[in-house]
């Protein structure tokens, strides 16, 4: 049974308020959400409550037309050459193995940043020494660490989520590590880029919305209403670079995105009990792997038909997808609870999954519990970083077996990213490189 309206606006008031796409209450690592919020229907229903705050689609549609102006007008660039070429058909990721690395980030300094919720900072770590070398702040609400499209900035994403918070765009230059003039906007859970690199993707998922923005300026192109993806924030692209598809964590669907038109052309209604994250495509571009934050695994979709094929057991608040650096193995973080609020210490683990065979590996629990989330893989594909979401620190996980280093670093950690890596281009997010 569904929570009624007013007992989804009593839980809201009790709850404080939401901090960050995963519908996170801030502050409250362990307040028992999962007592009132058992089903996905009731998890979204409570997401929407807390972010949404009661707006309908049609109120989405008419804020952007009041902020921006109306939808389906684009200023873009003239097309260049698009992106480059695929290599290797059978491996969308071929060049992003151990030491492809492209000669513009040639003189980066290796480090791992993590954003954190609840300090407003990004946490600057040493991968030689395992340790936390510098910190600085980055707009009200940070989320994800984001690698622009020609590899030379990392763009930190901030929404509104926090308590009276302003989204924001904050530059890192990646060759001092230190940040830059922070870009005001809306609201940016999230950011990816088209392939071609002529935009960057900013994912207001507070709005409904992805707005267009010059790749370099982030000035506005143009923007699609999305007001059927409640809770729009994490995307993958397919191998053709024709469509991207869209996760929509709050009503358990898929929408896609026709990159050429700039234009939303379908949308996936999910089966009952999902409740959708991270995407990846398969190395082949055969199907795509979403993450099933409540089902506890890994939902796979056909994407150029959008049609559910299968579903692939994982382990406790299925959340985060990084494939490893041959292209074999997809790394699929459980973050050990199925409370909106966190847990602690939770039965967090990391799957691997075979991309070919699509069957799990192996299992490499946290030990003593944990919350592995967000990161990505070294550029030597020898350590998966991930951030400890509900328990203040940054993993450090020997891909070879599993072992785990656990740095501290306090707050709430979430969508940490590697730099360098290998790569030509990045499609955004912590590292979705090409």
């Amino acid at each position: 049974m569904g929570m009624s309206p007013s007992a989804l606006r009593l839980l809201a008031l009790t709850l404080f308020a939401a901090l960050g796409s995963d519908c996170l209450i801030g502050g409250a690592q362990s307040l028992p959400v999962s007592t009132y919020c058992v089903t996905a229907g009731q998890c979204a229903a409570l997401c929407r409550s807390l972010v949404e705050h009661g707006r309908t689609a049609e109120d989405f549609i008419r804020q952007a037309s009041f902020e921006l102006g109306p939808p389906d007008v684009f200023t873009l660039p003239p097309r260049g050459d698009g992106p480059p070429p695929l290599i290797d058909p059978a491996n969308v990721y071929s060049e992003t193995r151990p030491g492809n690395f492209s000669s513009v980030v040639a003189d980066a300094l290796p480090r791992v940043y993590a954003p954190n919720l609840q300090t407003g900072k990004v946490d600057v770590i040493d991968p030689t020494t395992f340790t936390v070398i510098d910190h600085f702040a980055a707009g009200q609400s940070p989320q994800h660490i984001v690698p622009s499209w020609d590899l030379q900035t990392l763009w930190v994403t901030g929404d509104e989520s926090s308590p009276r918070a302003r989204g924001s765009l904050v530059p890192i230059d990646p060759k001092t590590g230190k940040p830059g003039t922070p870009v005001p906007v809306d609201d940016a859970y999230n950011m990816y880029f088209t392939p071609d690199g002529r935009s960057a993707i900013v994912v207001a998922e507070a709005m409904r919305r992805l707005e267009f923005r010059d790749p370099h300026t982030m000035a506005l192109q143009g923007y699609i209403n999305a007001p059927q993806c409640a809770g729009i924030n994490h995307a993958d692209f397919s191998i053709d670079n024709r469509y991207a598809i869209f996760t929509c964590e709050f009503n358990n669907a898929l929408v896609k995105i026709d990159l050429d038109r700039r234009e939303l052309v379908a949308t996936l209604q999910l089966a009952a009990g999902h409740m959708p994250q991270d995407i990846r495509v398969a190395p082949d571009g055969s199907a795509f792997f979403v993450a099933d934050m409540i089902g506890d695994g890994v939902v796979v979709v056909d994407g150029d038909q959008m049609k559910e094929v299968g579903f692939i057991a994982t382990g406790v608040g299925t959340h985060g997808l990084y494939p490893s650096r041959d292209g074999t193995k997809l790394y699929v973080t459980n973050r050990g609870t199925h409370n909106l609020a966190g847990v602690k210490k939770g039965a967090g683990s990391i799957s691997v999954l075979d991309f070919k065979t699509r069957e799990i590996m192996a299992t490499w629990p946290i030990p003593d519990g944990g919350s592995p989330d967000m990161g990505n893989v070294s550029a030597d594909g020898r350590t998966l970083w991930l951030s400890a979401r509900y328990d203040g620190a940054v993993y450090a996980i020997d891909t070879s077996n599993g072992d785990v280093k656990t740095i501290p670093v306090g707050g709430m950690p979430h969508g940490l990213t590697v730099w360098p890596q290998p790569g030509r281009y990045s499609l955004g997010h912590t590292g979705n490189m090409r």
